[in-house]
């Protein structure tokens, strides 16, 4: 099912992954303070979130896997880097984030959480710099 909801509406599919990603966060990982519980559920929100922004980099900019080889953080940089720059910005941003600091990590401290769950806002990535996307 996932795999025929992401071939059909891809841009659909990254904001369910994103609001996953929020909801494992808030439900799940058991803030205390300024910090989460459980980084468990924070590298679990980091990879799904960040999985949501592959989703939506692959619609838009057409990255995709080819017989030889996986697609890397290196050809979703170059294939953003073609048409704008500032939108590389958010996805290295993303990348350190989601990914590595989050995904990785584990970083509990609620503070680099947020600005995870702020790159991943779709509605503000959209009007600011995927003005073609639809809604």
């Amino acid at each position: 099912m996932n795999g025929i909801m992401e071939a059909q509406n891809p841009i659909q599919e990254a904001k369910r992954y994103l609001v996953n990603a929020k909801e494992i966060l808030s439900e799940k990982a058991g803030k205390e303070g300024t910090y989460y519980g459980d980084s468990k559920y924070v590298k679990m929100a980091g990879d799904t979130a960040w999985k949501g922004v592959l989703i939506a980099l692959d619609a838009v900019f057409n990255v995709k896997k080819t017989s030889r080889k996986r697609v890397s953080i290196e050809d979703y940089k170059a294939a953003v880097a073609k048409t704008n720059r500032q939108v590389l910005t958010m996805v290295n941003d993303g990348y350190q984030v989601l990914h590595l600091t989050m995904g990785y990590d584990g970083v509990k401290n609620f503070k680099v959480c947020q600005a995870g769950k702020i790159m991943n806002n779709w509605n503000s990535i959209r009007k600011l710099y995927l003005s073609e996307v639809p809604k």
